[in-house]
C-alpha cells in the first residue's frame, strides 16, 4: 500500500503538542477559500501544462504521467503557479515503512507524528497501517483534519489514533458552503463525537478579516460547546499562498490581532478556558 505525499516536515511545533513530524497526504475533498497550500487539492491529471513550463526541465511527461525528477528540481515552484488543477507534480508516493525509515531519522527528537494535508483521512487505510507501525515506535499519532470523514464509524482508527485536531471553519452551513464548496453537518458531528470520545485534541478557526460575523457565530458556537475540554486555536488569515479566487472572497489583507483578541475574549465568555492566537 502506497499514498501520495506531498510535503514531510521533519520538525514541527505548530502541529500538536511538542517537536513532531509533519506529514502532508495530497487530495481533498474540500476546496477552501482560503486555502494556503491549494496545490494539495487536487491530484494531478497529467495535462502535462507544468512540463513545458519547468525552467530546469526536472518535469516530463510520461506515459500520460507526469514524472518528478526531485535531483534536478530546484524548488522554485513554478509548477505549481502554472497548474490549472490544484494540483502538483512534485508527489511521492511512498509506503508506511518509507514513512517509518523517514520517522526513524528523527525519533530521538519528535514526540510523535502529525498527518495532515490536503484531507489525511482520504488514505483511511494507510494511516491504519502508519500509525500502527509508528505506536511501535513509542511515538503518537494525531491527525489534523477538516471533519469530512466520519470518525464515529471508524472504531480501528481510533483506536490508534492519539487525538484530532479537528477544523471548524464555519458553524453556519450556508456560509460554510461559500467558503468550501462543500456541507458541514458531518464536521459538527465530529466535533461532539471527538469531544465526547475524549480524541479531540484541538479545535481550529480561521479569522477571517472580511466576515466579522461569521467569525463571531462560529467562535461563539464552539467555544459553548468544548467548554474546558480542549485547546481553541483561532488562526488569522494571511493571504500568503491563496489563489486569485480566494482572494477575492477572503480578501488581501491579514486578519488583525485585534479581531482576533476580540474573538478570544468572546471564546472565554462563552466558556472555552485555553484560547490561542
Amino acid at each position: 500500500m502506497k499514498a501520495p505525499i506531498n510535503r514531510i516536515i521533519p520538525f514541527s511545533n505548530v502541529d500538536g503538542p511538542g517537536n513532531r513530524m509533519a506529514i502532508f497526504f495530497q487530495s481533498c475533498p474540500f476546496k477552501c477559500m482560503y486555502c494556503h497550500n491549494p496545490e494539495t487539492i487536487q491530484m494531478c491529471i497529467g495535462c502535462g501544462l507544468c512540463v513545458k513550463q519547468c525552467p530546469v526541465g526536472a518535469l516530463t511527461l510520461e506515459d500520460k504521467k507526469v514524472v518528478w525528477d526531485e535531483k534536478k528540481c530546484v524548488q522554485c515552484d513554478t509548477c505549481i503557479k502554472e497548474c490549472p488543477h490544484l494540483s502538483s507534480p512534485k508527489i511521492k508516493w511512498m509506503s508506511s515503512d518509507d514513512l517509518v525509515e523517514e520517522i526513524k531519522k528523527v525519533q530521538l527528537f519528535i514526540r510523535g507524528i502529525t498527518v495532515s494535508g490536503g484531507e489525511c483521512t482520504q488514505h483511511r487505510d494507510f494511516l491504519v497501517e502508519l500509525f500502527t507501525k509508528v505506536k511501535g515506535l513509542g511515538l503518537t499519532c494525531l491527525i489534523d483534519s477538516n471533519g469530512s470523514y466520519d470518525f464515529s464509524l471508524d472504531e480501528e482508527l481510533m483506536n490508534v489514533c492519539d487525538g484530532v485536531m479537528l477544523d471548524v471553519k464555519a458553524t453556519d452551513p450556508s456560509f460554510h458552503q461559500k467558503l468550501t464548496h462543500s456541507d458541514n453537518e458531518l464536521v459538527l458531528k465530529n466535533l461532539s463525537f471527538l469531544l465526547e470520545a475524549g480524541k479531540l485534541e484541538e479545535v481550529r478557526t480561521v479569522i477571517l478579516p472580511t466576515f466579522p460575523d461569521e467569525n463571531e457565530q462560529t467562535v461563539r458556537a464552539v467555544s459553548r460547546l468544548i467548554q474546558g475540554k480542549c485547546r481553541y486555536k483561532l488562526l488569522r488569515y494571511r493571504p500568503f499562498g491563496v489563489r486569485k479566487e480566494g482572494l477575492d472572497f477572503c480578501g488581501q489583507i491579514l486578519a488583525s490581532q485585534q479581531e482576533a483578541e476580540h474573538l478570544k475574549e468572546i471564546a472565554f465568555l462563552e466558556g472555552a478556558e485555553t484560547v490561542i492566537i
